[in-house]
């Protein structure tokens, strides 16, 4: 090792054969830190940046730096030599497929790194990508189809860190935030399914997500989605719909995509029958109505979409999709507390499917039912009072309370629907007929002071100070 390193240093005719065959032995793994530890890491970059012409040293030198990118220690060891420097500009005189796919695979391989991909934002690697993908686009030949598959993936997953994201981002103007909106636009799959992606990453706070609001990207999101409805990729419409989800989570991002008509536009993709899509779909459309009373009107009137999404709470074989149903109809409620939205989820046989997420074996969907029904109730008990009966609500809601193990919260969010249903004639006699009193009493001696005054609060309203 000591000798090969040697001949590296020195600038010997013999540099290139000795370059090969430190490559070869860089494919076997227990020769891998030898290499690395003997200080081949440096030589190999110093090497390129020498000789950045000599294409038969450049790609034996590249081809051992492929070899060894996967290890930590030569990752550490090339982000101490600045080497995206070095493959930045190998990569824009790539002279062909060959030599384009070694050095995007030690991209893709350094890219792991958190301290690489800031290297490379600062090195301008995510332009360089996007540069050359710009001069592959249009054609058909198969090598370079492949490169823009790799190098789009890679532009993505360098949008993961947070620095290098907005680095690109560069507040709407950055070269490679304007490729990728034109990558939604391509007739390319690969290129809309990373376009999307990265919209989606570029989305992860809120000033971003505005100010994509502002220069126009979801009309490009909702085209996209709509070309894929039919027969279409079900990756590109999972990763459109996980941008658009992004996009609403911000107050103000919701009132403005609802006034754009997008909640209009998404609800062609009811016709999917692809769970991940559905997935995606529902959550997409709980987010739209999270916070936001007008959105969760709309949707929550809206027949075909409630009829749709029954289905799906139906979903036998998509336990997913059956969740986030239930979790949409609860949202509705909660979000609109109209009394137009209760009748129609109940007119859609709506509330056995909340009645069953009550039960979930997730604290956050049990309570989002329990919150939900008891809304429900206090705005219009009559459309309720049959499914609640069918159900047996009652007695579930008496084994909440006496639950050695229940959640702390979840026993809150029982008291506050029965709370609901002691103010009703009907539901109050019903109360009394299961002796839901009893199991109130017991909860007056519970060791949290708030169940307990909770509890005692609700005995009274039952006519029962005791």
């Amino acid at each position: 090792m000591p000798s090969l390193a040697q001949v590296l240093r020195s600038r010997s005719p013999l540099s290139c054969q000795v370059a090969l065959l430190v490559a070869e032995m860089a494919r076997e793994a227990f020769q891998q830190d030898q290499l690395v530890q003997s200080g081949v890491i440096p030589r190999l970059v110093s090497i390129i940046r020498q000789y950045p012409e000599n294409d038969p040293l450049v790609n034996v030198c590249l081809l051992a730096l492929c070899n060894l990118a996967d290890m930590d220690s030569a990752r550490e060891a090339l982000a101490e030599q600045g080497v995206a420097e070095v493959l930045t500009f190998q990569l824009k005189r790539a002279p062909d497929a060959e030599r384009r796919h070694v050095i995007l695979e030690i991209l893709g391989a350094l890219g792991e790194s958190d301290t690489l991909k800031l290297q490379f934002a600062e090195s301008g690697v995510p332009e360089a990508l996007s540069e050359m993908i710009r001069s592959l686009q249009g054609g058909s030949d198969p090598h370079d189809l492949c490169s823009i598959k790799i190098a789009s993936n890679l532009i993505v997953s360098l949008l993961l860190g947070d620095e290098s994201m907005q680095k690109c981002f560069g507040e709407g103007s950055g070269v490679v935030y304007q490729d990728v909106l034109s990558w939604l636009q391509s007739s390319n799959t690969q290129l809309q399914l990373s376009g999307a992606l990265a919209i989606a990453n570029f989305a992860r706070n809120d000033s971003n997500c505005v100010k994509m609001l502002d220069l126009g990207v979801v009309p490009h999101i909702l085209t996209l989605l709509e070309q894929h409805v039919d027969e279409g990729d079900v990756s590109v419409q999972h990763a459109g719909l996980s941008a658009l989800r992004n996009l609403a989570i911000p107050a103000t991002n919701k009132v403005r995509m609802l006034e754009d008509g997008v909640t209009e536009r998404i609800k062609s993709l009811l016709r999917s029958d692809m769970p991940p899509v559905q997935f995606k779909l529902l959550g997409t459309l709980r987010m739209m109505v999270d916070g936001h009373e007008e959105a969760a009107l709309v949707l929550g009137r809206d027949a075909v979409l409630l009829a749709r999404v029954m289905e799906w709470c139906e979903a036998k074989d998509h336990a997913g999709v059956r969740g986030e149903s239930s979790r949409l109809l609860a949202a509705l409620i909660r979000h609109s507390r109209s009394a137009e939205v209760v009748h129609a989820v109940a007119k859609a046989d709506g509330v056995r499917h909340l009645i069953s997420m009550a039960t979930s074996e997730h604290v956050i969907m049990q309570n989002e039912a329990l919150v939900s029904l008891a809304i429900a109730s206090a705005i219009d008990i009559e459309s309720m009072k049959e499914a609640f009966r069918d159900s047996e609500l009652l007695t579930m809601l008496k084994e909440m309370l006496e639950d050695p193990v229940g959640a702390i919260e979840v026993k809150f969010s029982a008291l506050g629907l029965i709370c609901s249903l002691a103010n009703s004639s009907v539901m109050k006699e019903e109360l009394h007929s299961v002796n839901m009193k009893e199991s109130l009493s017991k909860l007056t001696e519970h060791s949290n002071s708030k169940l307990a005054s909770q509890a005692i609060s609700i005995l009274a309203s039952l006519g029962d100070s005791s």
